[in-house]
């Protein structure tokens, strides 16, 4: 992920680095893209902290950076899952923090999502979000840092209710696969997934809420499903086998084809909709 997030900002001409615990063992980035093992002098206008989910761990990176740089960057986080209040609690400057959070792969994405916690200033929020468009990121801005923030939050509600119809047997991981990439990708990525249903008619979806949102997998904890390949050491790619079994696959090989494949879908749904009719949202909801 860090290494995308590099590449976003060197690719659009933005002097880049790399902070590293073990710098000679960062590869594969741009040329232009510097890797560092210390913090940097001067300081840079903004920092995005890309390390693994641990609350402590970042808490003693965000303390290294402000005794450094005494709040002088933007300071972000990439988390998807931890509160970034929570995470803003212990800083001296909590009004320099926000969260800019990026999707796999970093580079080819094309939107991020930019959260204002409780505590972010407004020249904070303005910095991070023109930095953002300057890297050629579409920004998604969250005036509250809800816990996964919207696109993760909108990914594990249909995770939650998959895991749990594949646990009952009804269908396979396979199938959920298959009507995401045949049928709910392709027609969302032309008609969203809120426009769909004005299009369809707000009196069917009306009927269609109340017939099956009470019979949806309401749970309020993780599935069974995940945690017991977790705690199984079955964690995809990594282990060779999750939901999938990987160990004869290439699995290099088979992100560089989806990359490429994503971009040619995200160039060609760019150009497409250049030509399409402009629509204007009714927000008096």
């Amino acid at each position: 992920m860090g290494r995308g997030i590099a590449r976003t900002f060197a690719g659009a001409g933005i002097a880049t680095g790399v902070l590293s615990r073990r710098p000679a063992a960062v590869t594969g980035l741009d040329a232009g893209i510097t890797v560092v093992g210390q913090l940097p002098e001067p300081p840079p206008e903004l920092i995005i902290e890309s390390i693994p989910e641990v609350f402590e761990l970042k808490a003693a990176l965000y303390r290294e950076i402000e005794a450094h740089y005494a709040g002088a960057p933007v300071l972000a986080s990439n988390t998807s899952g931890l509160s970034l209040d929570a995470l803003a609690e212990p800083l001296a400057q909590p009004e320099r923090f926000c969260g800019i959070h990026y999707f796999q792969p970093a580079d080819v994405a094309p939107l991020v999502e930019v959260a204002r916690g409780a505590r972010t200033s407004e020249a904070t929020m303005a910095s991070a979000l023109r930095l953002v468009a300057a890297s050629g990121k579409t920004a998604i801005v969250l005036n509250e840092a809800v816990p996964g923030l919207l696109i993760n939050r909108l990914q594990h509600a249909i995770l939650h209710e998959a895991y749990h119809l594949i646990e009952r047997g009804i269908v396979t991981a396979a199938d959920v696969d298959l009507v995401a990439k045949r049928l709910l990708g392709p027609r969302m990525s032309v008609t969203g997934l809120i426009e769909q249903k004005d299009l369809s008619g707000l009196d069917t979806h009306a009927l269609a809420q109340a017939a099956i949102v009470p019979h949806l997998h309401h749970g309020a904890t993780p599935s069974p499903l995940i945690m017991n390949r977790h705690a199984a050491g079955r964690i995809g790619v990594k282990s060779g086998t999750g939901f999938y079994d990987w160990r004869e696959m290439d699995v290099g090989e088979y992100r560089v084809w989806a990359a490429a494949l994503l971009t040619r879908l995200l160039t060609l749904l760019d150009t497409e909709r250049r030509g399409g009719p402009p629509l204007s949202a009714d927000d008096d909801d």
